[in-house]
């Protein structure tokens, strides 16, 4: 980090201050509720160094600052502290997993209601539907000397194609070379199973000793391997409280509320975004969210018998309360977690409290 100590306790107490309130802070309001032990000069002039590296903006229509993209992600990353649940919170948790946990679907849409109740956002949740495909073979056929299909064959006999346009050219042995690598890999797993290996170090691991022209022709069809095989696996998407952005003042603004409500008219866009973020608590803010550059983002997996199932997410301004948003969310997945994994007879509050 490239802040003082003092700069990143100034740079802490404006973010704590506008998440609450959702107004510009001044120094002098800084002064007053943090005791950082400097004066409101002090702060004020730590605040231009802190706006000049682009912690800050300015609004034009207020003396105050406010955290920029790079501000939250520093808090994100280096600031923020676990929070604590209140112990009405987890009990609501518990509570409402444990009265749904022998209905998948109900359990996953209850974690949505939840987190949107609890986080007063949008919530969303991603779960594959009920698919039992399991892959017969791979084939990597060619077209001419930039083209080739990738052909995925089920054991039910379901075939799906891809077109692959290539950057560099190839020949037919290193097409069946990699062909009869990813079939010996791949072959009779379902798809969601294969989706949840690392595919690109499992074929990556397996070519190393082979010549330059496969390892080019890996880098190209490997991640289109992946996309088709989600695009094979259907999966649902849950979402809860699309209207509690109109309690936000980020979204104040008839367009810009507007241009929320459509990002979850993309549903297929949406989904394969999600479907493409890596696995664990992941926060993306601002401009790292491409369409949705105005928001953050915070999803999490939850997983069923231990293995790596679905998604579950909120979606809302930059301005999100980050420390209570993860901890929530690491506690809810870990519970739903857990709810899937347990034997008649256990006591699951006693074990989640």
């Amino acid at each position: 980090m490239d802040l003082s100590e003092r700069q990143l306790q100034i740079l802490q107490a404006i973010i704590t201050d506008y998440v609450e309130n959702a107004e510009p802070v001044g120094s002098r309001s800084i002064a007053k509720k943090y005791d950082l032990g400097v004066s409101p000069a002090t702060i004020r002039n730590e605040m231009s160094d802190l706006e000049e590296m682009g912690y800050l903006t300015h609004p034009h229509t207020s003396a105050g600052r406010v955290p920029s993209d790079k501000a939250y992600r520093l808090y994100v990353n280096n600031l923020m502290k676990k929070k604590n649940l209140s112990a009405k919170d987890k009990r609501l948790i518990n509570e409402r997993l444990q009265a749904s946990r022998d209905e998948f679907d109900q359990t996953i849409r209850h974690a949505a209601e939840l987190l949107s109740e609890i986080t007063h956002l949008t919530s969303f949740a991603l779960t594959p539907a009920t698919n039992d495909e399991t892959i017969a073979f791979i084939r990597l056929l060619p077209v001419d000397e930039r083209t080739l299909i990738l052909m995925i064959v089920g054991e039910s006999g379901n075939v799906t194609n891809t077109t692959l346009r290539l950057k560099v050219p190839y020949t037919q042995e290193t097409l069946d070379l990699l062909s009869k690598n990813m079939t010996v890999n791949y072959k009779g797993r379902t798809l969601d199973d294969v989706l949840k290996s690392h595919i690109i170090e499992d074929v990556g691991s397996d070519i190393e000793a082979m010549n330059a022209a496969l390892t080019a022709l890996k880098g190209t069809v490997m991640p289109s391997f992946i996309r088709t095989l989600e695009d094979m696996l259907n999966v649902n998407l849950y979402m809860e409280g699309m209207t509690n952005i109109f309690n936000l003042p980020e979204y104040s603004s008839i367009d810009r509320a507007r241009d929320f409500m459509q990002l979850f008219a993309q549903k297929d866009w949406f989904t394969q975004k999600m479907l493409q973020r890596a696995d664990g608590v992941v926060v993306t803010i601002g401009e790292e969210n491409a369409k949705m550059k105005d928001c953050t983002l915070i999803t999490a997996t939850y997983h069923v018998d231990g293995k790596l199932v679905g998604k579950i997410g909120v979606i809302g301004p930059t301005r999100m309360k980050y420390d209570e948003v993860t901890s929530l969310m690491e506690y809810l997945t870990n519970n739903l977690s857990e709810s899937f994994r347990l034997t008649e007879g256990e006591d699951y509050t006693e074990r989640n409290d």
